[in-house]
């Protein structure tokens, strides 16, 4: 169990750090945008596009990295009060009754949609936009692929600590 935990926290910590480069570029592109076409006259779509392509990217796929570091939105008008055995349950109960089929439904209705866009290799509207918006809407199952995976680690996170473990924080476990 600890041995799966410990692969789940390490992909999810190394792609949060990786997609965390994204917003600095984020803003050089947008800066580079605003130089190029306010200093120069010249409109590039392709640039503008990649903007949301990044911000896509980043948000879509670091959702697993902001619920292992607890980032997400949470009421905890009771949670803060309650002890680390009270917070395992709630937080097991949350996960199996709303994050995994939420992931699941997620999934399955994104699932046809993505593969009709890789089927005709769909690409931007905009005339020298990028021709890749396919790859934009496969982030969608993989956005639910890796939060259900990182909801598997969170579930056996509070297991180990229902089980008697002293709380087990996601960088903790050995």
């Amino acid at each position: 169990m600890r041995a799966t935990l410990r692969l789940i926290d390490a992909f999810t910590e190394a792609s949060g750090r990786a997609l965390a480069w994204g917003i600095p570029l984020m803003m050089l592109i947008t800066a580079a945008v605003v130089l190029m076409r306010y200093g120069f006259g010249q409109g590039l779509t392709a640039m503008q596009e990649s903007v949301s392509y990044l911000h896509g990217t980043v948000f879509m796929l670091g959702a697993a990295y902001a619920l292992k570091h607890g980032a997400h939105v949470r009421v905890d008008i009771f949670y803060q009060r309650f002890s680390v055995r009270q917070r395992a349950w709630v937080d097991s109960l949350g996960t199996l009754l709303f994050l995994l089929p939420l992931c699941g439904l997620i999934l399955v209705t994104s699932w046809e949609f993505s593969a009709k866009a890789w089927e005709i290799r769909e690409s931007s509207v905009e005339p020298g936009g990028i021709p890749a918006v396919f790859l934009l809407k496969s982030l969608i199952p993989l956005m639910a692929i890796n939060l259900a995976l990182q909801g598997l680690a969170e579930l056996l996170r509070n297991a180990l600590t229902l089980m008697g473990d002293s709380a087990v924080e996601p960088d903790d476990v050995d």
